[in-house]
């Protein structure tokens, strides 16, 4: 099982890399940031829409916030750059004010939701959602990533012992 202490330094650990890769990405052109650079989901400005995105579902679930605009595409949340940071900012100081404030025990209880994916309710442990959640940004962030340094700019390292704590 997973300790408060690993959510407050995953949630340190994502708003840290994102920053990142928003100065890189905001000192590229818009055109840039949408080329299709054969990812996932295809361009820069889609796959950091979809970690907003999924990031949102998940904090909505786990933490009772709002949840992503209905009708909202899972690679389009915001289409303007700019709204998209001050979006991606918001929730990653939401993420790490819910890590601070979980109560350990919450950790050791399930949670149950319908998934639009299965088609059906699904019951997992609350210490696998949230591992789930942090890694599955960490494995598109890691896209991005690889796109912002094949366009030539300079995102931080990722290793997490760098991280300052």
């Amino acid at each position: 099982m997973i300790t408060k202490d690993y959510c407050i330094a995953m949630a340190k650990y994502a708003a840290w890399q994102n920053q990142s890769h928003y100065r890189c990405a905001g000192e590229m052109t818009d055109a840039d940031r949408r080329a299709d650079r054969g990812a996932f989901f295809k361009s820069i400005h889609a796959t950091m829409n979809h970690i907003l995105w999924a990031d949102t579902f998940w904090m909505f679930r786990l933490a009772g916030t709002p949840a992503p605009a209905a009708g909202t595409s899972p690679v389009l949340v915001h289409d303007d750059f700019e709204a998209l940071r001050t979006a991606r900012f918001a929730l990653d100081k939401t993420m790490e004010d819910w890590a601070s404030a979980i109560d350990p025990q919450w950790l050791s209880g399930d949670y149950t939701w319908h998934s639009a994916i299965l088609k059906r309710d699904v019951t997992k442990p609350k210490w696998q959602l949230i591992t789930h959640m942090f890694n599955h940004a960490v494995h598109h962030r890691g896209q991005v990533h690889a796109m912002l340094t094949q366009a030539d700019t300079k995102p931080d390292d990722t290793d997490f012992m760098l991280m300052q704590l």
